[in-house]
């Protein structure tokens, strides 16, 4: 990358300054109820772990720079709170799914370069323009969007292309890049800042994917090369998600975008290989934690059978606990049936029944010393026990990222050893 942008993305002096604009009532939260304010469950979001992760990875991938992906509300983390963690840890900037998830970042005060990552509607071009964020394109009808809105703006704005190599999602063939870049090289309003791709099995374990991977980046490098001849040079070049990121460094470029790496989860056993032989020792953190608390306690019979449908029974005289926290709230009906525990009193506790929409049941056998009032842990630890979203992905037959991005709106976020006051933070749950 060149000096010169890097020192500019060291500044955070991407795009126009926006304009002001009445903040939109985030704080970093995720669309919080205003019942959810009393509610007696919460998800903690610990931005000394998002901190630390930056950090981690920002030092594992030099020379190039960690973009922070913090689209679906920072993988349902809280955007607005986890960006600006993520930039303290070392982060030179950010990327999002949505203008209107860039929007929110720029109203509530959140500077520096925010990519987004796909190609938005004609509706939304003046709006990614006025708040400064740096559009990703890979059609000519994207292009000349762009290029109206900045010639009536009169405001020159920094494009990336995207280059499908194989994912087949969304992006430029290979071979339609070299017009597209012409286009942006030819319009002396559009910069031509940045070429990316990205990779669908970089986190996978057999030679095939790996051997996909590698035809990926060699397609990729082709583009590079078709540019290059053409004395066309783009200032960032990225490949990488996190997986890309630590199992293959050919695919670091420039920058890399990290994402559940932020957040403390790694994609695969894999990926987790690659990282502990390359962090030096370094670990992750999980950021966020499920808690609750129990809110009614009863002894049932033997035999009995506790909630809808009925579905298992009791196989002891049991004290069960209800607790206010349902698949509304993210929490899948499908634990229960696949053997999945809560944490209360630092001892892992297998659900009594079927998860309903607002509440679960927990069997506590006979343990008398449960109580309304109790912490219950859903995720997280709690003493020497710790229950992650990677157990939850490998009883569902998914992923970690399903798991977070799941944990509903109504759901308060309360932040933890925020790095700076964030300003507006709710309340925490009663006890």
């Amino acid at each position: 990358m060149p000096d010169g942008t890097l020192k500019r993305l060291r500044a955070g002096m991407q795009g126009p300054t926006p304009p002001k604009a009445p903040k939109v009532p985030s704080d970093g939260t995720v669309g919080v109820v205003t019942q959810a304010r009393s509610r007696r469950a919460w998800a903690e979001i610990d931005l000394d772990a998002i901190t630390h992760n930056a950090r981690v990875l920002s030092r594992l991938v030099r020379p190039a720079t960690l973009c922070a992906v913090v689209k679906a509300h920072g993988y349902g983390h809280g955007a607005v709170s986890v960006a600006r963690a993520t930039l303290t840890g070392g982060a030179l900037g950010l990327a999002v799914a949505l203008v209107d998830e860039g929007v929110e970042l720029r109203q509530n005060n959140v500077h520096g370069p925010i990519l987004l990552l796909s190609e938005c509607g004609a509706d939304a071009v003046d709006a990614a323009m006025a708040y400064g964020l740096t559009p990703t394109v890979y059609t000519a009808e994207g292009i000349a969007q762009f290029a109206q809105a900045a010639r009536m703006l009169g405001q020159r704005t920094s494009v990336h292309i995207k280059v499908d190599t194989g994912m087949h999602r969304v992006g430029a063939a290979p071979a339609d890049v070299p017009a597209l870049v012409r286009a942006l090289v030819e319009d002396p309003l559009l910069r031509f800042e940045g070429l990316w791709t990205h990779f669908p099995v970089a986190d996978g374990d057999s030679a095939e994917d790996r051997a996909f991977t590698v035809r990926q980046l060699a397609l990729f490098d082709g583009a590079i090369a078709d540019l290059a001849r053409a004395d066309v040079h783009p200032d960032v070049i990225h490949a990488a998600n996190t997986a890309g990121a630590i199992v293959f460094p050919q695919a670091r470029y420039g920058m890399v975008r990290c994402g559940i790496g932020l957040y403390g989860y790694l994609p695969g056993d894999t990926v987790g290989a690659a990282f502990s032989t390359a962090a030096g020792g370094q670990h992750l953190r999980p950021a966020l934690s499920l808690r609750a608390r129990v809110v009614s306690v009863r002894t049932l019979a033997e035999g009995e059978r506790p909630s809808y449908g009925r579905m298992r029974a009791l196989p002891q005289r049991s004290v069960v606990a209800t607790v206010p926290i349902g698949y509304a709230d993210g929490v899948p009906r499908a634990l229960f049936s696949n053997g999945a525990h809560v944490l209360i009193g630092g001892r892992r506790r297998p659900l009594a029944g079927m998860v309903t929409m607002d509440q679960i049941m927990v069997d506590c056998e006979e343990d008398t010393s449960v109580q309304p009032g109790d912490e219950v842990v859903l995720l997280g630890r709690q003493g020497d026990e710790e229950i992650t979203a990677d157990e939850w992905a490998g009883l569902l037959g998914t992923i970690s990222y399903e798991i977070l991005c799941g944990i509903g709106p109504r759901v308060p976020r309360v932040v933890i050893n925020a790095p700076e006051p964030t300003g507006g933070s709710i309340t925490p749950p009663i006890p």
